[in-house]
């Protein structure tokens, strides 16, 4: 499992992150309404951000650039914790993207990809709990709610409360 995959979807191309993938996240992570749920994205942030997912060993943390009609789009990715054979999954997507069931269609490819062949028994995302379109995306994929992390995250110096969604390997099986 060593070794950068591709995963290909009706629509889109999930491939490794690359360094000059910045380019295309930088000018995402500018929109406000996009951003509202992170701390700001400067262009040093980014570039750290992207060089740090390229580094990253592919069998602990693979990162996905998501592609479509040649541009980066998103970003999608697995933080695995082999032990317990489980991981997080996290994702973002352009706002010109949003309502266009990209992110579900990437995430259905990258969930069915680390059950199947990392042979995960759980994977779970979490997300602001007032991103509902995340929320969408997660109960889409068939997660349950599992809970709410009170004053979890420091967005923008406020504290925000997230939630937790997850899926069992043998629930994502009975259902796809």
């Amino acid at each position: 499992m060593s070794k950068p995959i591709e995963l290909n979807t009706e629509r889109l191309l999930l491939r490794p992150i690359r360094l000059w993938d910045v380019v295309d996240f930088y000018e995402y992570s500018q929109d406000e309404e996009w951003a509202k749920y992170f701390n700001p994205h400067t262009l040093e942030y980014c570039e750290k951000f992207v060089s740090n997912a390229v580094m990253a060993p592919w069998e602990d943390s693979p990162r996905f650039s998501i592609v479509f009609n040649s541009k980066v789009v998103g970003g999608m990715g697995l933080f695995i914790q082999r032990i317990d054979k489980r991981a997080e999954l996290g994702y973002s997507m352009a706002k010109e993207h949003w309502n266009k069931g990209f992110a579900t269609e990437a995430a259905q490819a990258v969930v069915r990809w680390g059950f199947d062949e990392l042979d995960l028994d759980k994977i779970y995302a979490h997300a602001d709990a007032g991103n509902q379109r995340s929320w969408k995306v997660m109960e889409k994929l068939g997660m349950t709610r599992e809970g709410v992390f009170r004053s979890h995250s420091l967005v923008r110096g406020k504290r925000r409360d997230d939630v937790q969604y997850g899926i069992l390997k043998e629930e994502w099986l009975a259902d796809n």
